[in-house]
């Protein structure tokens, strides 16, 4: 029998591979005799809406490059995880799928203990919308409490254009408004989000004058890093250098650190949050955490 080239048709290989995993009793299948485990390429195929003669095709390494839709429909028809539908786009067209907006709510319990464990640096997580899904305590102390607002209103938009307080402790508002306007802009345009944030943009332009501005002008930035200059009500002027950062395997969601310039005001940040609680007693780590 002859052994096939390693690599001659990995994208082939993978296909065969996923189809193979999985059971036919699950599909309703069962019934008919199999030789071989797995589902047949006809039932894949008719899965995905897509020709059998296609799909075998390219099982085979013919029939040229498919499409991302094709793709699309392949990874739901073989019950991909986000990380196989990944791997597939890059063995299919070279490149990653493009990013599936999911608002997340929250995020990990281990993730969080990441936020926690910064101690004075203030971090939070961002969705594509710029809603803020979780923060450590610095962050509720330094920049806002967000546990004190309700869940709609934790956005960074709606805080930096409607909120006096947090228009007052910004050095140069106009600057960062600015700037969080164009980042917001490219992030929701990467995370393919338009249609979620329209309502979003919409009040925000009918409310603020300086939003509906900014957004008229299309500029486009990346978060990256840079310097955030602040009034604070109670530490007064202070700066943070802030570094933002992808989660890896959710590429919806971003964090962002905020780190204190100098040692003093790391110190004076330590004060402020005061000791951390008492840590909890660690539950067993699984592999969802």
């Amino acid at each position: 029998m002859d052994v096939p080239v390693a690599g001659a048709n990995p994208l082939g290989a993978y296909l065969k591979d996923r189809r193979a995993r999985l059971d036919p009793a699950g599909f309703g299948l069962s019934g008919a005799r199999r030789r071989t485990p797995g589902l047949r390429r006809e039932e894949v195929a008719q899965r995905a809406c897509i020709s059998p003669t296609w799909y075998t095709w390219l099982e085979q390494g013919r029939g040229g490059a498919p499409s991302a839709e094709v793709l699309d429909r392949i990874s739901r028809a073989l019950l991909l995880t986000e990380d196989e539908r990944e791997h597939l786009f890059l063995l299919g067209l070279g490149r990653p799928p493009g990013i599936r907006a999911r608002m997340a709510e929250g995020v990990t319990p281990r993730l969080q203990r990441v936020l926690d464990a910064l101690g004075s640096s203030p971090a939070l997580v961002k969705n594509a919308a710029w809603d803020v899904v979780a923060w450590n305590r610095a962050a509720a102390a330094v920049l806002t409490d967000y546990g004190a607002l309700p869940p709609a209103q934790r956005n960074v938009l709606r805080l930096v254009f409607l909120d006096p307080q947090v228009r007052a402790a910004q050095s140069d508002w106009e600057g960062v408004a600015r700037f969080v306007v164009a980042a917001f802009r490219a992030d929701v345009a990467r995370a393919g989000a338009a249609a979620t944030v329209a309502a979003l943009v919409e009040e925000l332009c009918q409310r603020s004058p300086d939003f509906a501005a900014m957004w008229r002008s299309n500029d486009v930035r990346s978060h990256g890093e840079g310097l955030k200059q602040l009034r604070h009500p109670v530490l007064g002027p202070i700066a943070i250098e802030y570094s933002a950062f992808a989660v890896d395997g959710r590429p919806d969601l971003s964090m962002v650190i905020y780190n204190p310039v100098t040692p003093a005001d790391a110190e004076r940040i330590a004060a402020l949050i005061g000791p951390a609680p008492a840590a909890p007693t660690p539950e067993p780590i699984t592999e969802d955490r």
